[in-house]
């Protein structure tokens, strides 16, 4: 008995966990911009507890993305964006203590180099995985350069960081709608 599975079962596998994967990342965004825009509002100590917990969770899941996908040794870019988000947690808990304007300079820095490495790994996927796939990891990436460099731009202003941090998950909500119209029997 051969122990391969048929190439167009691993496909729709494959399909049908990455659709689960960016349903579970962005109603996890989801939620966390209902927790800034709410509670993080009223209160310093919760908004940095979020602050925190965005990259560090972003790390988490993109380790476990990466696993499912040939580990981090395949997997370059992911795995610079699961280093790359660890950082940005540290960076943040740094940042909180020399102003919002650096937080969210921060939050840009991370937010460009995260999606220039969503964008590289979307190349690499485009090989092994249905164009439709690539194109929303393409679009993500895109989504969060674009957010990164107004983040940059915002953190010359004095908003509160929190509000404007909550914009960059509001980006998820497109690929929580995406993700439901992507065809699993490609």
């Amino acid at each position: 008995m051969n122990n391969m599975l048929d190439p167009c079962l691993e496909l729709s596998m494959r399909s049908r966990w990455l659709k689960a994967y960016y349903f579970f990342r962005s109603g996890f965004s989801v939620l966390w911009v209902a927790a800034s825009m709410t509670l993080g509002l009223q209160s310093a100590e919760i908004a940095t507890i979020l602050l925190i917990l965005y990259p560090a969770w972003d790390a988490v899941v993109n380790f476990i993305g990466a696993q499912q996908f040939g580990g981090l040794s395949w997997n370059k870019a992911q795995a610079a964006n699961v280093v790359v988000s660890a950082v940005a947690t540290f960076a943040v808990v740094v940042s909180l203590q020399l102003g919002e304007d650096v937080v969210l300079a921060v939050f840009g820095s991370w937010a460009i180099l995260w999606g220039l490495l969503q964008v590289n790994a979307a190349l690499r996927f485009w090989k092994g995985l249905e164009a439709q796939w690539a194109m929303v990891m393409i679009l993500g990436g895109a989504q969060s350069i674009f957010v990164g460099a107004f983040f940059i731009w915002l953190s010359q202003f004095a908003v509160p960081l929190i509000t404007n941090v909550a914009y960059l998950c509001i980006a998820a909500c497109y690929l929580f709608f995406h993700c439901g119209n992507v065809d699993d029997r490609e």
